[in-house]
């Protein structure tokens, strides 16, 4: 076996991948604190062709050089806008007919493995704070609570780690679904 080089990846250019077709998902980042999660989401919803992220709260926005370091272009690729408040991005977003899961540990909370996307529909995943978590009043207006099954002695994962795990699952089904 031999690594590939970056030149034999056949990647998108930042134009062809704003033309590109998108995933039907949009990330929503409710109050996270680390510029380096901010720009890691970035990067992995750049590698999943995800639609929008939205940065509510007080969740920096780029330019920034903490977000750059681990977003490595992709807030030049993937469309973003700010929202003062989660709920009321949400209640938008609900609005338009999008679906709404908060990805948090709760009551009546679906097991990743076992939710599956409605088809043609577009799902919002919501991403809380690294301490505090999606806020009550969120996970509330939520239509879905999804949680990552786990089995050691931790109670959570780093929201990088989440948006990884949770938008390569979602993409698989939304993919294998089209």
């Amino acid at each position: 076996m031999r690594k590939l080089k970056n030149s034999e990846l056949d990647r998108l250019n930042t134009n062809e991948f704003k033309e590109a077709s998108k995933t039907p998902l949009i990330v929503i980042l409710d109050n996270i604190r680390s510029l380096n999660n901010i720009g890691s989401v970035f990067r992995t919803s750049d590698a999943f062709l995800v639609e929008k992220i939205y940065l509510c709260g007080i969740t920096a926005q780029p330019p920034h050089k903490d977000i750059h370091k681990t977003a490595l272009g992709a807030t030049d690729t993937v469309d973003w806008e700010h929202a003062e408040d989660t709920l009321t991005l949400i209640e938008k977003l609900k609005s338009e007919n999008v679906e709404i899961a908060s990805i948090e540990q709760a009551e009546n909370s679906i097991e990743l493995q076992n939710f599956t996307p409605v088809k043609g529909k577009k799902l919002a995943v919501i991403l809380g704070n690294e301490v505090k978590g999606v806020q009550q009043t969120v996970v509330s207006a939520s239509d879905y609570c999804l949680e990552i099954p786990q089995y050691g002695t931790k109670h959570s994962l780093n929201i990088s780690v989440t948006c990884g795990v949770v938008l390569w699952d979602l993409f698989n089904k939304i993919e294998k679904r089209s």
